[in-house]
């Protein structure tokens, strides 16, 4: 058993992870990150980086080596399950000017994120789990990890959980909420799919709905998002529901073929859990391990991202104040991230409880796109419109009247 001393132990080398250790290595603090994967690897994701995303990966000095790689992405399309559809482009957005989005593989953008923290001196250790928390005297003072047959004590004055939508961490700290609405993805990447242009596509049915995104040069991400009781229909074999799926909707029928599929079909979820504590004495929790609820035109890595920028100023003015920091001192994180998002996660409800009711759906699509309001839609979901833009009487109205 090694004895590996840090200020910081990140869980978890996602956006949210490799963000945040980024960010406190470069204010000097001795960071340690570990993920169970081995670098570089697939990531379940939608792989859609909206114009924030953006502006958050430039910040960390990610875009010059991204571009290189990334396909622009100008908005999304969403189809209605009864055949209207809206258009919605983040140039269009009111109040904005903004550059396109990007798409771009999360197996090139992870790999890159962890490079730009190792190079910010974090120490990096893969193929690792965080088997348990270790507490003295009512505080977190880092954790216990396996790597093979071994295990290794890595101590540090902050634990930070960033270990995704199953995350040890936050089951460890106080364990998960889930919300009734619970969804499960299947995602492949296809090869020649047809007319799939610079916007995501989004068509949403009885009980799931389907995303296609270009990712590259012929290359195209296929999500299919199910409820729970919809995938009774998978009876253990993803790729055959996923397949059977996609023919629900007649707009996607014929375009995707089973055997271009160049990454197999892999499953996520369900959706809709938060965790029960946020912040502890001597941790916290960002991204997918705090909380996630399916955002529809995937703005997860946003969310990861900006979480990131907001702890990491919290993160150092506590230790710069403290040997080991309370809860009380890491709760302005909690705060800070409660007011960016209140907006955006009502967004999220509205869309995703909306579903539930097709009719309903496919009438507020309807009337979105003839009174020119899909720019704002997407500009919210986006981040790059705030929230009160569609969280207002008037777009609400012009939805269902």
């Amino acid at each position: 058993m090694i004895e590996a001393p840090a200020d910081v132990l990140v869980v978890g080398l996602g956006p949210a992870g490799a963000g945040l250790a980024i960010r406190l290595a470069r204010a000097g603090l001795r960071v340690t990150a570990i993920d169970r994967a081995v670098f570089p690897r697939d990531k379940i994701c939608s792989e859609f980086l909206n114009p924030e995303t953006v502006r958050q990966l430039d910040l960390l000095g990610a875009t010059e080596p991204l571009r290189a790689v990334a396909v622009p992405l100008h908005g999304a399309r969403v189809f209605g399950p009864r055949g209207h559809a809206l258009t919605g482009l983040f140039g269009e957005a009111p109040g904005t000017r903004h550059e396109p989005g990007i798409s771009v593989p999360r197996r090139l953008l992870d790999q890159i994120l962890m490079e730009l923290a190792r190079a910010a001196g974090v120490r990096i250790i893969e193929d690792c789990r965080l088997t348990d928390l270790i507490r003295e005297d009512g505080r977190i003072v880092g954790g216990l990890v396996a790597r093979g047959q071994a295990t290794e004590t890595i101590r540090a004055r902050v634990t930070i959980g960033a270990d995704g939508l199953h995350s040890v961490a936050a089951r460890l700290l106080g364990g998960r909420l889930r919300e009734p609405l619970r969804r499960y993805g299947f995602v492949a990447h296809v090869a020649d799919v047809p007319d799939v242009g610079f916007t995501a596509e989004m068509h949403v049915g009885r009980g799931l709905y389907v995303g296609l995104n270009t990712i590259g040069p012929g290359l195209t991400n296929v999500a299919v998002v199910a409820s729970r009781a919809t995938l009774a229909a998978a009876g253990g074999d993803p790729t055959r529901f996923w397949a059977e799926a996609l023919d629900r909707f007649p707009a996607v029928r014929g375009r995707v073929r089973a055997d271009r599929i160049v990454r197999p079909v892999l499953t996520t979820g369900p959706f809709a859990t938060r965790s029960r504590h946020l912040v502890s004495n001597g941790a916290l929790l960002i991204g997918d391990a705090a909380g996630f609820f399916d955002p529809f035109t995937g703005e997860g890595v946003c969310t990861a991202l900006r979480e990131a920028e907001m702890a990491a100023p919290v993160v150092v003015e506590a230790l710069a104040a403290t040997r080991t920091p309370t809860a009380e001192q890491l709760d302005r994180y909690r705060l800070l991230r409660r007011r960016a998002f209140a907006g955006k996660w009502a967004v999220e409800r509205l869309i995703g409880y909306g579903m539930l009711a097709p009719a309903l759906f496919d009438r507020a699509v309807g009337r979105l796109e003839r009174r020119g309001m899909g720019h704002t839609l997407i500009g919210v979901t986006g981040e790059i419109v705030p929230a009160r833009a569609v969280l207002n009487a008037g777009f609400l109205m012009a939805m269902v009247v």
